[in-house]
C-alpha cells in the first residue's frame, strides 16, 4: 500500500482542530512509535517547532505531530 500524502508537523499553520494526525508521545520518543488521532487542542504557541507542534488528541493523548493528513473527499 502506498504511503499517504501528508504535511509536515513542524509548522503550526499546517495543523487545525479536527485534523487527522500522527503524533509521537513522550514515552515513545525513543522507539518512534506513532499514534494516530484527531486534534482536539493545539498546545504549542510558537509558529514552528523542530520536533513537531505539540497537540492533544480527542482521546486525551498528548504528543508532537509528525504527520498531518489531508482531509479526504
Amino acid at each position: 500500500m502506498a504511503e499517504r500524502d501528508y504535511k509536515n508537523g513542524e509548522l503550526r499553520t499546517n495543523i487545525n482542530i479536527g485534523d487527522n494526525v500522527e503524533i509521537v508521545q513522550k514515552h515513545h520518543q525513543r522507539s518512534g512509535e506513532l499514534t494516530e488521532g484527531y486534534v482536539k487542542k493545539i498546545l504549542t504557541k510558537s509558529p514552528k517547532h523542530s520536533h513537531g507542534i505539540k497537540v492533544m488528541l480527542e482521546t486525551g493523548e498528548v504528543g508532537r505531530v509528525k504527520k498531518v493528513y489531508p482531509e479526504s473527499d
